[in-house]
């Protein structure tokens, strides 16, 4: 089958998203024809290319920053059209009685745009700005308590123009590109990249999968780098943040203390665009509006959706996903085959390893190394990473020095390798406040280091029975549990082993591979193979036979989308449309 893998991505693209996890999907799964969609933060510069991949059957991009695409501004009746649909989107967001008009907003749109070309013109105009600023001042709006001046009007219309270009994307149809030739549409990362599958679907009801390694509203909420070249979300988290009960509002309040948040971000690069600007508040709280909306329309039309962890989940369940249609897939890891580190170091050592910043809490290791050296004098404490939040390495290290164990404390940096920075230490200790993603508990696992980590996040679904959790911000709970595994060498052993197996069987790329050849027979099974027009025949659900699918068969690019055309190489065999040589055989055995 033919799979469109729409994703964001960044030049060069980064190993995380299109240039590790996608490529793994598509080398394992070599049956299906996989091309490539990508929303890239900048067009690539004149004579730039990537160099061509076997695995992708095609690759087409969209900027999604800098310049907009061209194309005249609509006449006076298209401009009437675009401007009651985007006024619909526009009060979707700002209008709590609204919110249902988002996605009959959002294709309308993309209808028009389909038809003439000129959304971005409209939405870079001066009536689009107009519509917003009448719209954002209603009384009753979310965000009309935040007084929106005109420079919040000038980079919110801008914003909004960039995170809706996906609507205007060359990717429609049933032509060669088209996403209605593709049998389904896989959306690794959600957020705008979730459009143009939204798109495929009502045009020509091709079903999706969604697929988030940490959801992208969530990274909007925590104002991270989030998609295409680290776009920042906002900061703010209102009373109706979904969250996942209360653990997730307390990380969300953890992590918005946390140094790297960007409290003065760049608008996207376009016209109108105040680089360095800080976002008010009126225009932080519509983009999270948007990013909300957009979620919950995507979680609602998926076929399917897959989450990396129970913990990601959550998060989706209360933006409104169906929990029959979620299924949870490790994100997997290529690394389950490395060797275990080597033999452990004469001394004590624990070993931590992350962004230095509040949220990753190194501070609590530092304490807990201070009850550790009480009864254990020659621990020691090695810190790999580096700050991420300005000045934070400093200030742990004067949170040393006022304790008195500076000198058992090293800050190593950036190490070679994980594998490395493990093998220094006696035990990994994980102290955060949140632990949204299970990577750095697996790495470590596969070092066969026995693990200690606080009970956040994944770390109970990720660690399971074969290490220690203790509460989050206790440095007595931890301290404890750290020294219980430096006295203990044969129970250190045990538990080391025992994450180095449970890692390598959750989180192996094979059974990830298998999940999703599984899922996408599946989905094929329950959609129409030939989706037909509105206005033409009814599709025919299963009008090829298997063997039509066969490597030797008839399956080149040319093959006919349409479920009733005639092929000159298939004729009727018992009321079966076979390939003719297949029905001669059968025939013969008749």
């Amino acid at each position: 089958m033919r799979v469109a893998l729409l994703t964001e991505g960044a030049r060069p693209h980064p190993q995380r998203g299109t240039g590790g996890w996608c490529e793994r999907l598509a080398a394992g799964l070599p049956e299906h024809a996989f091309e490539r969609y990508l929303l890239t933060g900048r067009e690539a510069p004149d004579g730039a290319a990537d160099r061509p991949s076997p695995l992708w059957h095609g690759t087409h991009e969209l900027a999604l920053r800098g310049r907009r695409p061209g194309g005249r501004a609509p006449g006076a009746v298209r401009r009437r059209r675009y401007a009651g649909a985007y006024e619909r989107l526009l009060r979707a967001l700002v209008l709590p009685g609204e919110r249902a008009g988002f996605g009959p907003a959002l294709y309308r749109l993309a209808a028009l745009a389909r038809e003439d070309g000129a959304l971005p013109a409209f939405l870079a105009s001066a009536h689009a700005r107009r519509l917003l600023e009448r719209t954002w001042r209603l009384p009753g709006a979310d965000t009309s308590a935040g007084q929106p001046l005109v420079r919040d009007v000038l980079v919110a219309a801008d914003l909004l123009e960039q995170c809706l270009r996906p609507l205007s994307a060359p990717w429609y149809g049933t032509g060669p590109g088209g996403l209605g030739a593709a049998d389904l549409c896989h959306v690794v990362g959600g957020g705008p990249a979730a459009l143009p599958a939204l798109v495929a679907r009502q045009l020509h009801g091709v079903p999706f999968v969604v697929t988030e390694h940490g959801p992208h509203l969530r990274e909007q909420y925590l104002g991270r780098p989030a998609g295409a070249e680290g776009r920042a979300g906002a900061e703010r988290v209102g009373p109706s943040c979904p969250v996942a009960g209360k653990e997730g509002e307390q990380q969300v309040r953890d992590e918005r203390r946390s140094g790297d948040r960007r409290r003065r971000v760049r608008a996207p690069g376009g016209e109108g665009a105040s680089h360095g600007t800080p976002y008010r508040w009126p225009v932080r709280a519509l983009l999270l509006s948007f990013h909300r909306a957009l979620a919950g329309e995507a979680y609602r039309q998926a076929a399917v959706l897959t989450p990396g962890s129970a913990h990601d989940q959550q998060w989706q369940h209360r933006c409104g996903a169906d929990p029959a249609r979620t299924r949870v897939v490790p994100e997997g890891t290529p690394e389950v085959d490395r060797p275990a580190a080597g033999p452990e170091p004469a001394a004590p050592t624990l070993v931590w390893a992350g962004a230095l910043e509040p949220g990753r809490d190194p501070e609590l290791a530092l304490h807990a190394l201070a009850r550790v050296r009480a009864d254990l004098p020659d621990a020691r404490l090695v810190v790999y990473g580096e700050e991420t939040a300005p000045g934070y390495r400093a200030h742990c290290a004067a949170v040393a020095e006022r304790l008195g164990v500076a000198p058992a404390v090293e800050f190593a940096g950036r190490p070679g390798s994980l594998a490395e920075a493990w093998e220094t230490g006696t035990v990994a200790v994980f102290s955060g406040r949140s632990q949204r993603s299970p990577r750095l508990l697996v790495d470590a696992m596969l070092s066969g280091r026995a693990v200690v980590s606080t009970d956040v996040g994944v770390a109970r679904e990720a660690v399971g029975p074969t290490g220690l959790l203790v509460p989050a911000r206790d440095p007595r709970a931890l301290a404890g549990a750290c020294l219980a595994l430096l006295r203990d060498e044969e129970r250190r052993a045990r538990l080391g082993l025992a994450g180095r197996l449970r890692a390598q069987e959750r989180f192996a790329v094979e059974p990830v591979i298998d999940a999703f050849r599984e899922i996408y027979l599946e989905l094929v099974a329950r959609y129409p193979a030939f989706p037909g027009a509105e206005d033409g025949p009814a599709p025919r659900p299963f009008a090829r036979p298997a063997e039509y699918w066969l490597a030797d068969g008839p399956r080149g690019g040319g093959t006919p989308r349409d479920g009733n055309a005639e092929h000159d190489d298939m004729r009727e065999h018992d009321g079966v449309r076979e390939p003719a040589a297949r029905s001669a055989e059968l025939a013969e055995a008749v």
